[in-house]
């Protein structure tokens, strides 16, 4: 893969129209060289013919190079916002495990850093097609001139370059591992902006997260980047020795006899110096090309092809929640995280396990049993290793996989708490929070206007009852709340169970509650209870209300 497969195809035009203006600016200033050499060598030529001819040059060269900058410029923030969409698109296309495997401190490297790295090498595009042009322009008109000094010319080069791509080479390598201490330094950072409080009560712990964690890695990262530019400054160093040497031997024509044409020594004098600006912006640009590559390389290590994202997009989802659905089977689905370091590998099931419309179930079992991992096995985030996921008899499979997730609205335990309705455009969708949020007694602490929550900052418990606003408004046919009430008073959580739960139960709605409160399992119709991953228990229980034969209806 290259920086070219990620411009977007829309910006080629615009990228062709600034490589084309840079091409024949650099054909402009190869041209004006030609035109300032024959000036000064051919006196017989017409004064106005080389003043007119000069004027064209320069200001075709002016205008071309202007046209190129604005096109680029358009082109870099057009290329900048759709990478940033599409890798976006590409996190949510790819499977919750995936990423929680990639890790987060990963992930926002490769959103801000390698993001901002690729589309700097993608606005360089052009500005090195100007400059290759201008130094093929430059090597033509050398060539004319004389092919033997120009053969000669050519050597010294090639044998400078084997030395430039040595110290480049290194620079490279330094570069990357300046990259990977980024992700290091992203996870601490992460580190200390969620155990700030821990770190302020605990006068060792902090001073030792700013010796062993932050100070290690950010002298790593400035070790690596100095490393880096130091190689990349010892190939300029180096470029401009063989440059000021090719220069010098010019002058003294160590490369040419005495007889050489004046002509011919000037045109290579003058073509050298103009070069030396172009080749230095050639290798000062080097930098961004590698950091480029390397970002470039984090992006696919990543597995997010945006090939893949093109794939997922003509995925068939129907536009449509289906809502007449009857049971949920789960016939020996089976899911396995990787063994840990000491070889053990949690697996829950195989699940054997039916679910119907209307039932209120609690999911018991103690820490490490596997509860929130069902959770996300049942709601399609995981996929199983093992059996089948079947709601009516139809099979969960990957092209369906969007209109079956459609059909569940979950609180997980590590829930985040948008600040808008996002996604929601209900009818009256703000009188209809605002009734949910005086249900909830929140009603004196958030306002909503037109979808957009006054706050977030509330404590945990309020947080998660305000999440269950949102829960309520997509109104799905299957709830999963995961240890929701664990951070409520008595009072909300009498609430939670004794009325928000019967209610939905009434609507016909399927609610799926993993909970410790054992004292409210009555309230429920099933008790599926695990242990280390496996069913252990699935026990009826008497219903206090009659849901049989319950229509689905709307939530108001």
């Amino acid at each position: 893969m290259t920086v070219f497969t990620l411009v977007p195809r829309r910006s080629w035009h615009t990228a062709a129209g600034a490589v084309v203006a840079g091409l024949m600016s650099g054909a402009c200033g190869a041209g004006l060289i030609a035109l300032i050499n024959t000036a000064l060598n051919r006196p017989t030529l017409s004064r106005m013919f080389l003043l007119v001819t000069f004027a064209g040059l320069v200001g075709l060269k002016v205008t071309l190079n202007a046209v190129s900058r604005l096109l680029l410029n358009s082109f870099t923030q057009r290329t900048l916002s759709d990478l940033s969409r599409r890798l976006s698109r590409a996190l949510l296309a790819t499977p919750l495990r995936q990423l929680e495997q990639i890790g987060i401190p990963h992930i926002l490297a490769t959103l801000t850093d390698d993001t901002a790295a690729l589309v700097w090498a993608a606005q360089n595009v052009p500005l090195l097609a100007m400059n290759a042009a201008l130094l093929i322009g430059c090597a033509v008109y050398l060539s004319w001139l004389s092919w033997r000094i120009f053969l000669s010319v050519t050597l010294v080069a090639a044998l400078g370059a084997l030395g430039f791509r040595s110290l480049i080479g290194r620079a490279y390598t330094r570069f990357e591992q300046a990259r990977e201490t980024r992700d290091v330094l992203f996870q601490h950072f992460r580190a200390l902006t969620e155990g700030m409080k821990e770190l302020k009560l605990h006068a060792a712990r902090r001073q030792a997260f700013l010796s062993e964690r932050i100070d290690s890695a950010t002298r790593a990262f400035s070790r690596d980047s100095v490393a880096g530019l130091s190689y990349h400054i010892l190939a300029l160093m180096w470029a401009q020795i063989l440059f000021y040497g090719l220069l010098g031997a010019l002058l003294f024509k160590a490369f040419v006899g005495h007889k050489t044409a004046d002509e011919t020594l000037t045109g290579y004098l003058f073509a050298t110096i103009y070069m030396m600006n172009t080749v230095w912006g050639v290798v000062d640009g080097w930098p961004l090309f590698a950091q480029a590559r390397i970002a470039l390389n984090r992006v696919y290590s990543l597995g997010l092809s945006l090939a893949q994202y093109d794939i997922e997009r003509h995925k068939t989802v129907p536009s449509e929640t289906r809502r007449a659905w009857e049971r949920l089977d789960f016939d020996g689905v089976t899911f396995r995280y990787p063994p840990d370091v000491e070889g053990h590998a949690f697996t829950l099931g195989p699940l054997h396990l039916t679910l119907r419309r209307g039932q209120l179930v609690f999911i018991a079992g103690g820490n490490g049993s596997g509860k929130s991992t069902l959770a996300k096995v049942i709601t399609g985030l995981y996929n199983p290793e093992e059996g089948k996921i079947r709601l009516d008899g139809l099979p969960l499979e990957e092209m369906n996989r969007e209109w079956y997730c459609q059909h569940f609205s979950a609180i997980f335990s590590d829930f985040y708490l948008f600040d808008s309705l996002l996604g929601l455009d209900a009818p009256e969708l703000d009188a209809r929070a605002h009734r949910y949020l005086v249900e909830l007694e929140l009603d004196a602490k958030v306002r909503i206007a037109d979808g957009v929550l006054s706050t977030t900052a509330l404590s945990q418990g309020q947080r998660k009852r305000l999440a269950l606003v949102t829960a309520f408004l997509e109104d799905r046919p299957i709830y999963v709340f995961d240890e929701w009430a664990a951070d409520q008073d008595p009072h909300y959580r009498e609430v939670f169970y004794k009325r928000l739960l019967p209610e939905l139960k009434v609507r016909g709605k399927t609610v799926l509650v993993i909970s410790h409160d054992e004292r409210y399992y009555h309230l429920g119709d099933r008790i599926l209870r695990l242990d280390f991953g496996k069913l252990v228990e699935d026990l009826s229980v008497q219903s206090n209300v009659d849901v049989a034969a319950l229509p689905e209806t709307s939530m108001n």
